[in-house]
């Protein structure tokens, strides 16, 4: 088996820190500045629950619904796939 030995720091969700992001999650998909990372969950600032995209080359979200607070938690356990997000 060939594996990486190399450790990177600032890859993953650490590495998008401070950016604008989506996480797509087993029910639903979170979008949000990206402010805090720990092993059980991540901390996204002025967030929203994205219920519909649009098209992926669009330059906003199709339905993008703020929540009604700051902050929002999301359980590392639920993410599926995580990137950089459309402002």
């Amino acid at each position: 088996m060939k594996v990486i030995t190399d450790i990177k720091e600032g890859e993953g969700l650490e590495g998008l820190l401070g950016e604008q992001v989506i996480i797509i999650c087993a029910c639903y998909i979170y979008s949000g500045k990206l402010v805090g990372v720990n092993e059980q969950c991540v901390k996204l600032e002025d967030p929203s629950i994205v219920y519909e995209t649009g098209a992926w080359a669009d330059k906003g979200y199709k339905d993008a619904q703020k929540l009604p607070h700051k902050h929002h938690y999301i359980a590392t356990g639920m993410i599926e796939s995580f990137g950089l997000g459309k402002a």
